[in-house]
């Protein structure tokens, strides 16, 4: 039988392309978002993945979200926790909002599905925890103080949890992303694009949210059980650990 994969900010981006990669490898898929009704109703009219709207940031709205998703589609097997946003500034000019916004969503949201999700994923004695982090959250960016916290948290995180859930068939890895030709990136100015950003990818290019998926789909597997705890970098060699 089909596995159930939950993938969080699933409707567009790089979360797009997972639900839709996840789909295509046979899983059953359930895309969370989070407030753009009019993207997640398109992507769901042309893909056919179910949505559920809920807010990651909220401990009690995960819980209710994953509920909605086991008794529609059952027990969630694979968990990837994709949804971000950003707030940049330099910190000396960072309002308290701010930084609080994007560790509320980046970084507690990973806390909250992975909670409501561990239990039956121990009791069933088999899970795939994934999680997106960032190349930033690796090195550091200047103007992403909270963004580059919350992304490296989420690796301290991820590695904890392998640890507790190793002996129970559950398996927690992250991949952390570099430049990616998704929408929001592809809005920065050629000139910044060409001048500053494609030239520190030593591949020559931006990353494609399809190759991040394939990354995900191939942690998600069954014959993955052996890698937990990792981290797994899709930067075009911009940043080597």
């Amino acid at each position: 039988m089909a596995r159930t994969a939950l993938v969080t900010g699933g409707s567009r981006g790089i979360g797009e392309a997972i639900s839709i990669a996840l789909r295509d490898a046979g899983y059953r898929v359930a895309a969370n978002y989070g407030g753009n009704d009019e993207a997640a109703n398109a992507f769901k009219d042309k893909t056919g993945i179910p949505v559920y709207k809920f807010d990651v940031g909220d401990f009690d709205a995960c819980a209710a979200g994953i509920a909605a998703v086991e008794a529609d589609l059952g027990p969630i097997e694979v968990l990837v926790n994709n949804a971000g946003i950003t707030r940049d500034g330099m910190l000396h000019k960072m309002a308290p909002d701010n930084w609080q916004a994007v560790i509320r969503t980046n970084l507690d949201s990973v806390f909250n599905l992975t909670r409501s999700v561990i239990e039956g994923m121990r009791a069933r004695g088999f899970g795939r925890i994934i999680t997106i982090s960032s190349i930033n959250g690796q090195k550091g960016q200047m103007g992403q103080a909270n963004y580059s916290a919350a992304k490296a948290g989420v690796i301290g995180f991820t590695k904890a949890v392998a640890q507790e859930n190793a002996f129970k068939g559950i398996t927690a890895n992250v991949i952390a992303p570099g430049y990616i030709g998704t929408e929001m990136v592809r809005a920065v100015p050629a000139e910044v694009l060409n001048t500053k950003i494609i030239p520190q990818i030593p591949v020559g290019r931006l990353g494609e949210p399809e190759e991040v998926a394939r990354c995900v789909v191939f942690l998600a597997a069954d014959e993955a059980g052996f890698i937990t705890g990792s981290t797994l970098s899709a930067n075009g060699g911009q940043y080597m650990v």
